[in-house]
């Protein structure tokens, strides 16, 4: 025991004592000593007053963010974040956004300045999530990007290419699914809307301005272009294309592959390019093949 204490007054006084400090911004600290028969090391633990959660160096604590304890992904220190929510390695949570209960962000994900992510709502691996508020129950996969700029330009007097503001927000609902490397744009006169029920599939374009109702079904690769309206329970066949500033009203029925080139007034099925009530486009389809059997 006397050998044992001499060795540590020893190791002590020739400066082996080992501290770990961080910036002045958290409240306490505690040395814990650690002994063996060979060693002996002090170490400084920092507690942080955030709730009790637990800071490691991983954090940049002079920036303002700090190792989220349930899943050791980064947050800023004004963010909003329950308890019980989860953030994986590798994310981030930036300042002032807010993340419900139950909510779970996957790897990589980053979520942007002031987002609100409501409850229960899960974020896949490496999505992007700015200028936007999500709500309760939704499930947003791997690769999806929502509030980045939409596509808006015009031509100067002087001939040069001159981006348009795009500054306003995406607005998804509840029990919203989006599928994999899906991209839906901020709005830049209305705010993007997306309504609650509705159900995306993988590779889905929707621009800037768009606005969708309740329960629509989206299909994969299709692409909806600015400031287009879409009703209730609308549903869009994979690679169907709906141009600019066109409205569909509810329930309606696009046939894949086809294209919208004017606002669509009355519910039913279409299909063709440009599309047409599907009685007609099958009729279209029907003549050609005649057509083409006629010898010259």
């Amino acid at each position: 025991m006397a050998t044992n204490l001499r060795r540590l007054f020893s190791v002590s006084a020739q400066g082996v004592l080992l501290k770990k400090k961080l910036p002045g911004s958290f409240s306490s600290c505690r040395n814990l000593c650690v002994c063996s028969g060979q060693t002996t090391e002090s170490i400084t633990v920092t507690s942080s007053p955030y709730d009790g959660l637990e800071t490691s160096l991983g954090g940049d604590a002079d920036k303002g963010f700090l190792r989220w304890r349930n899943g050791g992904g980064t947050y800023h220190s004004s963010a909003v974040i329950d308890s019980s929510a989860l953030v994986e390695f590798g994310a981030v949570v930036h300042e002032k956004a807010i993340l419900g209960a139950e909510v779970h962000v996957g790897s990589n994900t980053v979520v942007g300045p002031s987002v609100k992510i409501g409850p229960s709502t899960k974020i896949g691996y490496n999505v992007s999530v700015s200028n936007c508020s999500i709500g309760e129950l939704c499930l947003i996969h791997n690769g999806v990007c929502v509030g980045q700029d939409g596509f808006g330009f015009y031509v100067d007097e002087q001939g040069n290419m001159v981006k348009k503001p795009q500054a306003l927000n995406v607005k998804i609902g509840n029990r919203v699914e989006i599928g994999a490397n899906t991209c839906i744009d901020r709005g830049s006169w209305r705010e993007t809307v997306i309504g609650d029920d509705t159900k995306i599939d993988n590779l889905v374009q929707i621009g800037h301005n768009v606005v969708i109702g309740k329960s629509c079904l989206l299909c994969g690769q299709v692409g909806i272009a600015g400031s287009a309206e879409i009703g209730d329970y609308v549903v869009l066949g994979g690679r169907v294309a709906v141009r600019d500033h066109v409205s569909i009203v509810s329930k309606v029925r696009l046939a894949a592959n086809s294209c919208v080139t004017k606002s669509i007034t009355e519910p039913g099925d279409f299909g063709g390019f440009p599309s047409v009530p599907i009685h007609q486009w099958r009729r279209q389809i029907v003549e050609a093949k005649i057509f083409s059997k006629r010898k010259p």
